[in-house]
């Protein structure tokens, strides 16, 4: 009898064990939080914890050697003791300032710009929407980016900054942060791919609780994208293509590894610098272009120029070209906001799928014969 009893408690301690266990267990699953789906940009991921979420940005400048760690949770939240991050945000975010003109659209998206309240030169934004609360007087005017009147913007009180810089050490974002306003890098300039750029909405949405929408808008981009690139690549023809413009005798164009070249490439295009290695810009002289262009099929975003006239009056070298001659040039240097914001610079990385809609349309005019361009015009 006592042996049974004996084996019978041993059974009721290693059944409580494997329950203690199990517990841990499921403890240990729930507090490694679930990761938001991110399938095109390198920048940033999210993750939910349920009562508070993280944001990594590990690309906030080109060639950043820091990641930065940001803690979204609501008010009164008790974060786990060995959390380390970099700032800390309430949410849902109820006052918000930006300082791009790309951040403007995810907040329209997701309906939310009503929370915007301050942005350095108010005049480069060319959304109505936007506009209005300018003109209403319900978005500060903080100066320029670099240096922000932070006078202003301490007194307006956001609850978050996003922010962007070129590299580390800006001396603004310090001063606000030492002032208890939490400033926030946001790297989508940086991302190379269309796509990429534009799934930042999904890190605007975790700041309003609103990540399904995000990822729904940025979905039927996706979509739209993918399936206008695939109506190009149904097309044999594939015309060359000429990018850029000279300043100062020195020409700049995009490399072949760029944001710029990609659309060009999904609008099923030959790029004629698609060879390049980089990210950014090439700088090369006006010989070496015009022996390699100078029969170029199409010339697009010839930097500021909207006209012929100004680019012959800019350079006579102009007019060896090809795609001058037969008047193949287009530019997004014409569509302007109200206060002369260019759409382009705010609204392009947030819609890819009019980018390259808008290349289908001028490189082959066929394929959508109803379809009106948003940025890329004729020049006159």
């Amino acid at each position: 009898m006592k042996n049974i009893l004996f084996i019978l408690s041993l059974l009721i301690i290693v059944s409580c064990k494997e329950q203690e266990q199990g517990k841990k267990e499921t403890k240990k699953i729930a507090s490694q939080g679930k990761e938001v789906a991110i399938d095109y940009a390198n920048g940033f991921s999210i993750t939910n914890y349920g009562d508070y979420k993280i944001i990594k940005v590990n690309s906030p400048w080109p060639k950043a050697e820091e990641e930065f760690t940001y803690v979204l949770a609501e008010k009164g939240v008790e974060l786990p003791a060995d959390l380390s991050f970099n700032q800390r945000v309430t949410i849902p975010v109820e006052k918000m300032v930006v300082t791009s003109t790309t951040h403007i659209p995810s907040l329209e998206s997701l309906g939310v710009q009503n929370t915007l309240v301050g942005f350095p030169n108010t005049k480069y934004v060319s959304s109505k929407k936007t506009r209005a609360l300018i003109d209403e007087g319900k978005v500060k005017e903080l100066g320029k980016n670099e240096a922000i009147n932070t006078e202003v913007l301490l007194d307006i009180q956001p609850d978050v900054v996003i922010g962007f810089a070129m590299e580390s050490g800006n001396k603004t974002f310090n001063i606000i942060q030492k002032n208890g306003i939490p400033v926030i890098y946001n790297g989508d300039w940086v991302e190379a791919d269309p796509l990429g750029k534009a799934e930042w909405i999904k890190f605007f949405g975790a700041f309003y609780n609103k990540e399904d929408l995000a990822s729904n808008i940025f979905n039927d981009i996706e979509t739209s994208y993918n399936e206008a690139k695939k109506l190009a690549a149904s097309t044999k023809q594939q015309p060359s293509v000429l990018c850029g413009s000279m300043y100062k005798d020195v020409w700049y164009l995009p490399y072949g590894d760029s944001w710029q070249a990609k659309f060009i490439k999904d609008a099923h295009a030959k790029y004629i610098y698609s060879d390049t290695q980089g990210s950014g810009s090439i700088s090369m002289a006006f010989e070496s272009v015009l022996e390699n262009a100078q029969d170029a099929d199409f010339w697009i975003a010839p930097g500021s120029f909207t006209a012929y006239e100004t680019m012959t009056n800019a350079s006579e070298h102009y007019d060896k070209f090809e795609a001058f001659q037969k008047k193949e040039i287009y530019s997004y240097a014409g569509v302007l906001g109200e206060t002369g914001g260019a759409l382009y610079y705010e609204l392009a990385p947030n819609r890819p799928d009019l980018v390259l809609k808008d290349l289908i349309k001028i490189f082959h005019p066929d394929l959508l014969p109803n379809y009106e361009t948003t940025f890329f015009k004729p020049l006159d």
